[in-house]
């Protein structure tokens, strides 16, 4: 091997560049000569096995996105027609209140999705806290808004940070350990045996139009500051990379705890907007089936699950037309479980996901022989016009260390 990949250090005993893709860029591995050719990190890359591709310098194309958004967008509407054809003054208030307040609550939980998606780390606690924070408010919500609200967002803040902590110290997917929160924060749910009436008097649809604005508002900005190059790259650096249990150095772990303490305090204040909105009692569960929801929509509406990309418009179209639809459903008695929802929204994702990231790339991996190409100059390939060199040993190709190079791999 030219290199040692285990302390990753230069074959001449200088390490390797921190920054992994500025590794790629110096250094190209050559592994059927065995030889390493040393580059400038501004020169160009030729084409070898380990030619770097767009992606690891994290310029992403927004085609996709905005080709896609458009598509949420026409879905949106077709959904509010149907509702409009259903019931005509659902979208007209007071009904139409209820509607935007369900939609800020829904926005509020898939947003802190996106954001915990964007810097790899994403938060499977958002349901159980969202829920844990409703009952909390229909406990206390006699107290007053700010008195009910604000020890909430102070445990909110605090369980994310303890997460975040985890993820960074003991660099472990932050799936896994957000999953870890939730499941505590489920137990603490479950203490509860009877349905909770909500107190208080705080009524959410007085304030539908600036609650759903506000998160229209924070959606289009989040979206169109994470469409900046810097600002991507800057979220995207947890994104998986070679060995996903090597630690990514102090600047990866900056947005991992951001995301994590940010989408947790969005996750308390959607559960005490659902909360105060209830005209039922908040009836203790898992809250699985909200965190589900929320990073469906979120990969529905362009987040890439591998972390970094993701579009501008794509989480408002995709809140707006859930939230149709939840309310179409309602209308028409369809009684679907919100777990199927959850699934349906959560498969589709998957789905978008592909599509982001196989044209998202701004740039293709580097150059690779067809499986069935004609075979190159100096290499013995068996034929039935030649038999005689069935049994000649040929030249080993130059293979890649990377998985998905090739005409086999995944586009990136």
């Amino acid at each position: 091997m030219a290199y040692d990949e285990t302390t990753f250090r230069r074959p001449g005993g200088e390490p390797a560049a921190t920054d992994p893709a500025a590794y790629r860029r110096r250094v190209q591995y050559d592994d059927t000569a065995g030889t390493t050719l040393d580059q400038s990190l501004n020169a160009p890359v030729t084409t070898g096995s380990l030619t770097p591709v767009g992606d690891e310098d994290g310029r992403d194309r927004l085609g996709i996105h905005l080709g896609w958004e458009v598509i949420l967008l026409v879905v949106a509407g077709v959904l509010g027609f149907f509702l409009w054809r259903e019931d005509s003054g659902a979208l007209q208030r007071p009904a139409l209140d209820s509607l935007l307040v369900t939609g800020a609550a829904i926005g509020l939980l898939t947003l802190g999705a996106g954001l915990s998606l964007r810097a790899g780390a994403p938060n499977l606690a958002l349901g159980p806290v969202a829920l844990a924070a409703a009952m909390q408010y229909a406990e206390n919500g006699d107290k007053g808004v700010l008195q009910a609200l604000v020890p909430a967002l102070i445990i909110g803040a605090a369980g994310g940070l303890v997460v975040a902590l985890f993820v960074v110290t003991l660099h472990v997917p932050g799936w896994a350990a957000s999953l870890a929160a939730g499941l505590g924060v489920i137990v603490y749910i479950q203490l509860r045996v009877e349905p909770i009436v909500v107190q208080g008097d705080w009524d959410p649809t007085d304030q539908a139009f600036i609650l759903f604005g506000g998160f229209a508002l924070l959606a289009v900005l989040g979206g169109g500051v994470g469409a900046i190059g810097p600002v991507r790259r800057f979220f995207g650096r947890p994104r998986p990379f070679g060995d996903p249990a090597r630690r990514q150095g102090t600047m990866a772990a900056v947005p991992v705890v951001l995301a994590l303490i940010v989408s947790t305090v969005f996750a308390v204040g959607a559960g005490v907007i659902l909360s105060a909105q209830s005209a039922t009692p908040i009836v203790p569960g898992t809250g699985l089936e909200w965190t589900g929801i929320a990073l469906g929509l979120a990969l529905l509406a362009g987040t890439s699950a591998y972390g970094r990309r993701g579009g501008i418009f794509g989480t408002l179209f995709a809140v707006t037309a859930l939230t149709l639809f939840l309310d179409f459903e309602n209308r028409r008695e369809l009684d679907i479980a919100l777990f199927a929802i959850a699934a349906a929204v959560f498969s589709a994702g998957l789905i978008v996901t592909r599509l982001v990231e196989t044209y998202g790339s701004a740039y293709t991996s580097g150059s690779t022989e067809e499986w069935n190409a004609a075979p190159s100059s100096g290499t013995a390939n068996w034929s039935p016009a030649s038999p005689e060199t069935w049994n000649t040993p040929a030249a080993p190709p130059a293979r890649s260390d990377r998985w998905d190079d090739g005409p086999w791999g995944a586009a990136r």
